[in-house]
């Protein structure tokens, strides 16, 4: 079986282009594109200027809607103002109720320190106390700088009705986040005051501790020296009754020979 032909006549693409002839050109040459009109610079210094001058009535239009949104502005600005004068009476009313309670903690305090006396555990407390008041002391002042912000970052292009029901939540939100807050600190001073009583109670009780266990030692030792005592006592017992059975059976032998020996 001989190998089939898979050769293929090779076509020059030149020639077959050259034997089909011209091609006729369809569409605009480059020619055609560098001798197009152009216009004169006075020509397009007219067409800019006009551009920049725009219509009449877009400029009419442009007007309308400026006063339009300069009116809503003022309306804004009114209802802002008024907002703001509420927040400032809530603000005086808040920081009075703060320093009432402040004097309130502070009475307290020099009543502890009265009644306390001069053990370390008391020095403690107290000292633990000022340190809570100082960090209540300095969240108050964040919480107040955090509202001027927020009342400063208000946007003035919101509506009168969304802008009351977004004051409203944020109030809301405030109260919420201060009583989690206050709960908080209770808390914590709490638990300063449990940890407190428990390293003194725990101080007593390794004392104890210390005590009893000399005592369990010396309690371990003579039970030992007792138990090793009546050891030694029974044993002792053991062999001497051992030694009594072994002699009688001696002398009993011995009688038997003697009795035979008469026979």
């Amino acid at each position: 079986m001989g190998k089939r032909d898979n050769r293929v006549a090779y076509i020059n693409p030149i020639a077959a282009a050259r034997a089909k002839g011209p091609v006729q050109n369809s569409g605009p040459t480059i020619q055609d594109y560098l001798s197009r009109p152009r216009p004169t610079w006075e020509e397009l210094k007219e067409q800019l200027e006009k551009k920049k001058k725009g219509s009449r009535a877009l400029a009419d239009f442009e007007d309308k809607m400026n006063e339009r949104w300069r009116k809503e502005l003022a309306k804004n600005r009114e209802k802002r103002l008024g907002d703001k004068e509420r927040d400032k009476k809530s603000m005086d009313s808040e920081d009075k109720k703060d320093k009432k309670e402040k004097k309130k903690k502070e009475k307290k305090k020099s009543s502890r320190h009265s009644s306390s006396s001069s053990s370390s555990s008391s020095d403690s407390s107290s000292s633990s106390s000022s340190e809570s008041e100082d960090e209540d002391e300095k969240k108050s002042i964040k919480k107040k700088r955090k509202r001027k912000r927020s009342s400063a970052k208000r946007p003035s292009d919101v509506s009168g009705d969304d802008s009351d029901a977004e004051i409203k939540k944020r109030k809301r939100i405030r109260e919420d986040g201060e009583k989690d807050k206050d709960e908080k600190e209770r808390k914590r001073k709490r638990k300063t005051e449990r940890s407190h009583k428990d390293s003194s109670s725990e101080s007593t009780v390794g004392s104890d501790w210390d005590e009893a266990e000399p005592k369990k030692k010396k309690r371990s030792s003579e039970e030992r020296e007792k138990f090793t005592l009546k050891f030694t006592v029974k044993s002792k017992k053991k062999r001497k009754k051992k030694h009594k059975k072994h002699g009688r059976k001696k002398k009993k032998k011995a009688t038997s020979q003697s009795d035979s020996e008469l026979d």
